[in-house]
């Protein structure tokens, strides 16, 4: 009957530790996953900075020629 006990309890430990073991397995797998997405969006948005930072650029100079002509009173809002 003692020894019955203590199987069940034995096997039971050995079930959580499993079921523990998948859970860890899985959370670092998700985790590389995770970092392979990141360096390879990285790689992607290097490729689209130059593009971008010329946007911006492009933008900010627009903004201020508006704002120019505005106080100039050639555009009223």
């Amino acid at each position: 009957m003692q020894d019955q006990r203590i199987e069940k309890i034995a096997a039971f430990a050995v079930n959580i530790t499993k079921v523990l073991l998948v859970i860890y397995l899985g959370f670092e797998e998700v985790f590389k996953i995770g970092k392979s997405l990141i360096d390879k969006l990285d790689a992607y948005l290097d490729v689209l900075r130059v593009p971008r930072e010329w946007a911006s650029e492009a933008y900010a100079i627009l903004k201020k020629r508006l704002a120019a002509r505005k106080v100039a009173g050639g555009i009223e809002n």
